[in-house]
Parts: C-alpha cells; sequence; structure tokens
C-alpha cells in the first residue's frame, strides 16, 4: 500500500469516526432534551457584562447562529447581512452597544475556534444547508445571496472547531470544476 493510499484511508477512517462522534452528541443531547441555544444561553450567563449610561447601554452576548443570547437569556437580533459578512458562527462573542437614539451596534470581541469544511449548499423546507461531512449545516440566506451560490454549488463552510453545531458560516463559493483539482493541502488537512 503507498503513502497515498495509506493518507486516503487513514482521513476516511477519521472522516467516519467524526461522523459518529457527531450523530451520538446529537442523539444524546434529543434524549437529554439539550438545545444548542440553551448551550449558548449558559455561556452567555457566566459572561454576566451588562453596563449602561446615559448615552449608551453595553450587552456582551453569544451568537446562536441567528441571534445574540444576552447574560440575561434575552436574545437580540443580529443584522444578517453583518452575520454574513463577518462570518460569525456560533459560539463567537459579541459585543452590542444599544445608543440613546435606540441603534444596536455590533462588535465582534471573542471568535471560536474555528474549522473550514467543503460542502454542498442545498435548499430544503424554506432552508439553505451545507452538506459536508455527513451533516447538514444551517446557513443564512444573506450568505448564499452575498456570494451568488447556487444550489449544488461547493462551497467553503466554516464551523466551531470543538463543539457540533447545527450552523456556518459561508466562507468562499468554489470554482465550478474545484472538486476534482481539490488535494489534501487545499482543505487544510
Amino acid at each position: 500500500m503507498t503513502n497515498a493510499s495509506k493518507i486516503a484511508l487513514l482521513k476516511e477512517m477519521l472522516d467516519s469516526a467524526e461522523a459518529n462522534i457527531r450523530s451520538a452528541k446529537q442523539l444524546l443531547g434529543e434524549v437529554a432534551n439539550i438545545s444548542g441555544k440553551n448551550q449558548y444561553a449558559t455561556m452567555a450567563a457566566k459572561m454576566g457584562t451588562m453596563s449602561e449610561d446615559e448615552e449608551k447601554q453595553v450587552i456582551e452576548g453569544v451568537f446562536d447562529g441567528q441571534n445574540m443570547i444576552g447574560p440575561d437569556k434575552k436574545m437580540y437580533s443580529v443584522p444578517a447581512n453583518y452575520a454574513s459578512k463577518s462570518k460569525l458562527i456560533p459560539g463567537d462573542v459579541l459585543k452590542l452597544t444599544i445608543l440613546d437614539d435606540g441603534s444596536f451596534v455590533y462588535k465582534q470581541i471573542g471568535p471560536v475556534e474555528r474549522k473550514r469544511i467543503v460542502g454542498t449548499l442545498t435548499y430544503d423546507n424554506g432552508q439553505y444547508r451545507v452538506l459536508a461531512i455527513s451533516k447538514a449545516y444551517k446557513v443564512l440566506l444573506a450568505s448564499v445571496t452575498y456570494f451568488k451560490a447556487e444550489v449544488g454549488d461547493r462551497v467553503t463552510l466554516i464551523v466551531p472547531e470543538l463543539e457540533d453545531s447545527e450552523w456556518g458560516a459561508i466562507e468562499n463559493v468554489l470554482p465550478k470544476n474545484a472538486g476534482d483539482e481539490l488535494s489534501l493541502d487545499d482543505l487544510n488537512i
């Protein structure tokens, strides 16, 4: 067996093991009635940062894929355009400044560890998803339109490195024939 064959076999074995671990975590979460939103609410509650003065209110929280969850477990709407252009993923820490005129200003202050994976864009039941490594990750419509992606396109997706997530952020749309030209080096493996 050549070194290239051994590497390909090892990669396949690791991908299979990762998929099994993800499936086991998802099943455990369903059985224990634990959701990702509860996980992010717990993280946000530990932050406990909220301040207020006459001109502004500052709240730190955790991004859950669509919204920021504050330390009070309140959900704050994050503009989809900001989330997609900033490539926010679940677990990222945000600071929200609410100005006296009611404006919301978000800033990413604590990005979570990330990894990149390659998958195929799909659309099902009103939701865009990227199928990658035996899982379907939800992606924001704003990301799909920003990158002018189409169903069937291969995309690079950013997901949390250590946590299992329902959501990912599109980083790039790969050229149409890129699948044939990708090597292990291109996939950061």
